[in-house]
């Protein structure tokens, strides 16, 4: 495994790659990384000729009060995973290579972005929309992947890929979970002994909203009150949003008559947790 950390050399490995017909992979990442990152690279490992990782603390999606200086960045490990796993390149550009002097582009998915993480974030995703089009830039991948937790990310590239036609195919690959239910992230070594027992209830809560609507409740909002009084079982978790939506657009649902996606965010004392799962109408899942 080559470890990169100037621009051009990995877009001129990717050009001198492309030019001899290999497909290149691509998984997007911020470091600290775990299973759920492992799941995306094996399956990008098995789809492609070639993997490129790339580990940056991106600091444009990341608030003013945001937990920027105290990311975990845990590389020596990171950079282990990658080769254990068969990864080609890991790129680590720093945050100059990839704002220099003068930068001042930043790009927009005002639709998809303006609600839930986007309300609790207002900086987070015109950050991740633009880090995300440098990355498909320099880069140049024909597969990137992305995880489910964050499936208001993905429903964004997804949409930034289309609208501005980057000739990227989008893999969302399903949330790897702990034995309880708790989705794997890296903001998880944030949470206490007594936080880290009460996180499985935002999945839970998730499940039983999954439930209901199996049951036939087709009120989106009887649906997110299922799911409010799951997680009010428990007095040190603090609901942001629990809702019912469209899976492309993230507009809530009024009703659910096919598929929809229940998106939840909890905070567990400073802590914040996301998660999401979706449910087709007549199937069990």
């Amino acid at each position: 495994m080559k470890i990169v950390r100037a621009p051009a050399a990995v877009t001129a490995w990717s050009d001198r790659l492309r030019r001899e017909g290999v497909t290149i992979g691509f998984v997007p990442t911020m470091g600290a990384l775990h299973d759920g990152h492992r799941s995306l690279i094996r399956a990008a490992r098995l789809a492609c000729d070639a993997l490129v990782v790339s580990i940056f603390v991106n600091p444009t999606q990341f608030g003013p009060q945001e937990d920027l200086a105290k990311y975990p960045r845990p590389i020596a490990r990171d950079r282990a995973l990658c080769r254990a796993e068969g990864v080609d390149i890991c790129f680590e550009p720093t945050a100059a290579a990839m704002y220099p002097p003068g930068f001042q582009t930043i790009v927009s998915v005002p639709g998809i972005a303006r609600r839930w993480e986007g309300e609790a974030r207002p900086h987070h995703f015109a950050g991740v929309a633009t880090v995300v089009t440098k990355l498909f830039g320099i880069v140049r991948p024909h597969i990137a992947l992305f995880g489910q937790k964050d499936f208001q990310q993905a429903a964004l590239v997804r949409r930034l890929v289309t609208d501005l036609n980057l000739g990227v195919e989008i893999a969302v690959q399903p949330t790897v979970r702990e034995p309880d239910g708790l989705a794997m992230s890296s903001r998880n070594v944030y949470l206490s002994a007594d936080q880290r027992a009460a996180a499985p209830l935002l999945y839970r809560s998730l499940q039983a909203g999954a439930a209901a609507i199996r049951r036939g409740v087709r009120e989106g909002s009887a649906v997110e009150r299922v799911m409010a009084d799951v997680v009010r079982r428990e007095a040190s978790v603090t609901v942001e949003y629990l809702a019912v939506c469209d899976p492309v657009t993230l507009e809530p649902l009024t009703a659910v008559d096919r598929r929809a996606v229940l998106l939840g965010s909890v905070r567990l004392g400073s802590v914040r947790l996301i998660d999401n799962l979706l449910v087709t109408v007549g199937v069990k899942r």
